[in-house]
């Protein structure tokens, strides 16, 4: 079970449940990730719902490993994530808003 209080969201992939969260080494490798990205641009998209299909990735592979996963991108391609495309995005955006705001 994750811990909202932590800064955790529970992500099912291939029917296992992961728990991400976005510490400060997951952060620094979603930044490099997305290159010249920053990450207000990238919350920013989220709150406007312009993400992109590499933002959801780069934001579940550094939540994933935040978590402890040792996988990367290639492992997700042909996983299978509960909720599909949509169910990633909702996961990616709470990883987001956990990350810098307490939970209600």
């Amino acid at each position: 079970m994750a811990n909202p209080y932590a800064g955790e969201v529970v992500l099912h992939v291939d029917g296992v449940a992961q728990t991400c969260k976005l510490t400060l080494g997951a952060l620094a490798e979603l930044e490099a990730a997305l290159g010249a990205d920053t990450l207000v641009a990238l919350v920013e998209r989220f709150e406007g719902g312009a993400f992109s299909s590499r933002d959801v990735m780069a934001l579940l592979v550094a939540g994933l490993r935040g978590g402890g996963w040792r996988g990367d991108a290639g492992d997700l391609l042909s996983a299978e994530i509960a909720g599909g495309p949509v169910g990633a995005a909702k996961v990616a955006a709470q990883l987001l808003a956990r990350a810098f705001a307490p939970p209600p």
